[in-house]
């Protein structure tokens, strides 16, 4: 048996990167100008050094478009090169480079993953151009300009160039179909769309187009309120201003800048038009930063950079590792931090924005436990009457009559029948009516030990009773009135999964109320939520109790009427069931025709009586 290695052949690298290695041939823009940058920051550095002199040449990176010659150049006035360093950084990848390139690609060293290693920035200009072209003059003493040409194969030639000021020109001849890279406003978008903040003028056939700075450079200090709302409106054009914003600015132990803006909410998000946008030192990486940001705060606006954040090799993406979890948490805390800051400083401000920041918080205290406990302080609930508390200071308001339950309702309107009862009581009712609320109160349950949530009709307790009027006299039969009347009911009721109980309410309009238990109904809405068959499960999840109220004028001429129209009394009990079902929202679409039905059935025969 013999072993060897697959051997790697330098002739196939190149239709390699121009085939697979960029999703988006836009790319190439980015990466030649970016590069014209690069070189223009080292001559910077030089000159402050003092190893150049100041020559007053501006540093700036020029794109010009000639359609008749069919050419797209990038030019620079920076370091250029010698041919010795057109050998090494633009020849090796391509063409003796090939094992040492794959060498570097997967290695874990996250310099080595940065584009710009052996050239491979600059040969995405092969996706577009049939031959690319090199003209470059070192910046240093007695250096020859130097021409570098090379179609798309495996030959290029190496001469004389004719620059005579130092800098590069890189030269792309448009091949037959790319023709809309010789058109001035489809390159002006693409500059626009990656290169808007980079640190160096950019000229498109010497238009000046990139006049912005990006506003995360500045120190917080150093920004007014203006400043902020006018970048906002400059990255997300004709949406309404945001409602504050958190400045990112932190050199240890990584390097991030950013502004993450809090949104005011639209009925339709879309997280792909108004998502963070990311970048790495000043160049537009993606549109999204889902992978550094938490998933609940990726409906937040704004812009993120770091030059420490892990790029994979066509630089369009991030890889996952521990600086990006690093990062991920780290924004999570200064985020958390700031809307803890905002709290304490403007409570008005703070509760005028809950509509729309609520859903971050809730969602951000349901999946980290991290942010759960930075937060929670700041997790408000609205009660009936209009007044804002956490859980802790309702508990504290409301110990003597609720004791260790929070009283909530779902659905504020549907529950006033319920809601007269607690205020009668002096009991807060707390509102529960976002989608995530159910989330929530399961992890605050979680979390803080002795609190339970109950739905109002979960149950009857005192809030709803009204012991000093119930009967306890019991019968030659041993039941109580309240005994007899629920067997009355559950006689003419006869509906599956329904208990029937018969209870002194404490008020009398209420002929009888539905209740569900807590952890049956939050067992219920979970399985509907996963499917909508639900109610196939043996009937459990229409489990529920129907209490008729022994106070009631309603329920007691009932019972009289059976007497003399049995069938109409069974009908009066079906629509005094069916009025608490639609009532606390639980009568079924495809139940509601039969019971207007019967409405009017019911409505007929007590005229008739009236009128006979």
């Amino acid at each position: 048996m013999t072993t060897g290695h697959l051997q790697i052949h330098s002739d196939n690298i190149l239709p390699i990167i121009k085939k697979w290695l960029y999703s988006d041939k836009d790319i190439f823009v980015r990466e030649l100008v970016s590069n014209a940058c690069d070189a223009s920051h080292k001559i910077k550095v030089l000159r402050e050094e003092g190893q150049v002199a100041d020559d007053g040449i501006e540093l700036r990176v020029d794109v010009s478009i000639d359609k008749e010659a069919r050419t797209l150049t990038f030019s620079d006035c920076g370091i250029g090169m010698d041919a010795a360093e057109v050998e090494k950084y633009i020849c090796q990848l391509a063409f003796s480079g090939a094992e040492e390139f794959l060498a570097k690609y997967k290695s874990n060293v996250e310099s080595d993953r940065i584009i710009g290693h052996f050239g491979l920035g600059f040969y995405s200009a092969y996706m577009v151009a049939s031959r690319v072209v090199i003209d470059s003059l070192s910046y240093r003493e007695g250096a020859e300009p130097v021409l570098w040409s090379c179609a798309d194969g495996t030959e290029y030639t190496l001469e004389k160039g004719t620059r005579t000021t130092r800098g590069t020109d890189i030269v792309l001849h448009i091949d037959a179909d790319n023709d809309e890279y010789l058109d001035a406003a489809r390159i002006r978008g693409i500059l626009d769309h990656y290169c808007a903040f980079l640190p160096y003028p950019i000229y498109l056939n010497g238009q000046h187009i990139n006049h912005k700075e990006p506003l995360w450079i500045k120190s917080p200090s150093e920004c007014t309120d203006k400043e902020y709302v006018d970048f906002y409106r400059y990255l997300y054009p004709g949406v309404e201003d945001p409602l504050f914003w958190v400045h990112l600015n932190v050199d240890y132990p990584f390097h991030l800048k950013g502004i993450l803006y809090f949104p005011k909410m639209e009925k339709q998000i879309d997280l792909q038009k108004y998502s963070v946008k990311l970048f790495c030192n000043r160049v537009f990486v993606s549109d999204s930063c889902k992978d550094l940001l938490p998933d609940y705060l990726t409906m937040l606006r704004g812009a993120i950079e770091s030059p420490d954040i892990p790029l994979n090799v066509s630089r369009s993406h991030l890889q996952m590792d521990r600086t990006v979890r690093q990062l991920s948490s780290h924004i999570s805390k200064k985020v958390s931090d700031s809307l803890t800051a905002l709290y304490k400083s403007n409570r008005d401000r703070f509760l005028s924005a809950w509509k729309d920041i609520s859903v971050i918080i809730k969602l951000g205290a349901v999946e980290d436990d991290k942010f759960f406990e930075r937060i929670k302080a700041l997790l408000l609930w609205r009660s009936v009457a209009g007044d804002w508390m956490t859980v802790e200071e309702y508990v504290e308001r409301n110990q003597d009559k609720a004791k260790d339950k929070i009283f909530y309702t779902t659905h504020e309107k549907h529950a006033e029948h319920l809601l007269e009862a607690y205020r009668d009581k002096q009991i807060e009712v707390l509102c529960a009516d976002s989608p995530i609320d159910p989330y929530l109160i399961h992890t605050l349950e979680k979390h803080l030990s002795g609190i339970r949530f109950q739905r109002i009709d979960a149950d009857v307790g005192d809030a709803l009773l009204d012991t000093s009027r119930e009967k306890t006299i019991l019968d030659a039969e041993g039941k109580t009135p309240a005994g007899r009347l629920a067997d009355f009911v559950r006689r003419k009721l006869d509906v599956p999964h329904v208990e029937v109980e018969a209870k002194s309410l404490a008020s009398d309009n209420l002929p009888g109320i539905l209740t569900i238990e807590e952890e049956l109904r939050r067992y219920r809405d979970h399985m509907k939520a996963i499917t909508p068959e639900a109610a196939s499960l043996g009937g459990l999840v229409d489990q529920r109790t129907f209490i008729v109220n022994t106070n009631s004028p309603l329920i007691d001429a009932i019972v009289k009427l059976d007497a003399q129209d049995p069938a109409l009394a069974s009908e009066l009990v079906h629509e005094v069931y069916e009025l608490a079902l639609l009532a606390q929202r639980e009568l079924k679409t495809d139940s509601l025709g039969a019971f207007v039905a019967r409405s009017h059935k019911i409505l007929e025969a007590l005229a008739k009586k009236v009128t006979q």
